[in-house]
C-alpha cells in the first residue's frame, strides 16, 4: 500500500501557479512520492504534470468535475493521459441526484456510459462517498445501490474512513465489504471537540487504525491518500505532515 497526499487539504494555497509550485515542493520535502489532484487552480494537464516531475511526485488519482466527466469523457481521459493517473475520481455525487432510490438510479444511468469510456482507456472512474451515501431507502444504502448498479470493472469507490465513521459505520467493515474496488482510499482520523464531530490528523483522533490499515491491506488497496478537509485553523501543512508520520509508525 503506498502513500500520497491529497492536494485538496492544501487547496487554499494552490489557486496561483506559483503556489501551486511552493505547495507541491513543501508536500514532497515531507517525504510524500504522490498526491492527488484535487481543488487547485485551473492548470493545464502539461503544467500539472511537470510540476509534479520537478518535485519527484506521481498523480496517481484526481478529482475531477462530475459534469466535466460525464459530458466531456474523451477530454478529461486525454487529461488524464498527459498527467499520468490512471484513476479519475469523482469527489461528490451532484446534488440532484440525492435523496432518494430513483436519483441513484439516474446517476447510474447517466455515468455508466462514461465509466465504460473511461474502463475502454485503461482507466478507472472512482467514487469518492461522504456520509450521505450511507442512507438508506428501501432497506439498502445509496453507496450499496451504486456497488450494485455499477459493474466491479467499470467503478471503483475511494472510501474515505472519516465520512464513514461519520456516518455511524466501521470503516474496516465497509473495505472488507467493498474489497477488490477500493484500489485507492482517502485515510483521516476523527474526534470529538464540544461533542462536535472533527477531522483530525492521523493516529490522534479515535479511529481504529490497526484494524483499519489490515482492512485495507486485505482489500486490495494501492493507494491511502492521507486527507483533512478542514484543519480549524492550523497549518494544514503540520497536518498533511503529522499524519505522515504517525502512519509511517503504524505500517
Amino acid at each position: 500500500m503506498n502513500i500520497g497526499a491529497q492536494m485538496y487539504t492544501v487547496r487554499e494555497v494552490c489557486q496561483t501557479l506559483d503556489s501551486f509550485d511552493a505547495s507541491m515542493r513543501r508536500v514532497s520535502e515531507m517525504g510524500y512520492h504522490a498526491v492527488q489532484i484535487s481543488g487547485g487552480g485551473d492548470f493545464s494537464p502539461q503544467t500539472i504534470r511537470g510540476t509534479a516531475e520537478k518535485y519527484g511526485l506521481t498523480i496517481p488519482l484526481t478529482h475531477t468535475a462530475p459534469q466535466r466527466i460525464k459530458d466531456e469523457t474523451a477530454s478529461v481521459i486525454e487529461a488524464h493521459q498527459i498527467i499520468g493517473a490512471g484513476y479519475i475520481g469523482i469527489g461528490m455525487m451532484p446534488g440532484e441526484y440525492h435523496g432518494s432510490a430513483e436519483g441513484v438510479s439516474r446517476f447510474i444511468a447517466d455515468f455508466t456510459p462514461a465509466a465504460a469510456q473511461i474502463a475502454s482507456a485503461g482507466m478507472k472512474l472512482m467514487y469518492h462517498n461522504h456520509s450521505f451515501e450511507f442512507e438508506r431507502f428501501d432497506g439498502m444504502s445509496v453507496i450499496e445501490r451504486l456497488a450494485a448498479g455499477f459493474p466491479p470493472e467499470l467503478l471503483g469507490f475511494t472510501l474515505d474512513t472519516y465520512w464513514v465513521a461519520h456516518a455511524g459505520g466501521d470503516p474496516a467493515a465497509w473495505l472488507q465489504k467493498l474489497k477488490g474496488r477500493v484500489d485507492t482510499v482517502h485515510f483521516k482520523d476523527m474526534i470529538i471537540v464540544k461533542q462536535e464531530q472533527r477531522m483530525a490528523e492521523i493516529g490522534e483522533g479515535n479511529l481504529n487504525w490497526e484494524a483499519v490499515i489490515a482492512a485495507a491491506r486485505g482489500s486490495g488497496v494501492k493507494w491511502a491518500f492521507i486527507e483533512q478537509d478542514d484543519c480549524y485553523g492550523n497549518d494544514p501543512f503540520i497536518c498533511l505532515e503529522t499524519s505522515l508520520r504517525n502512519l509511517e509508525r503504524m505500517l
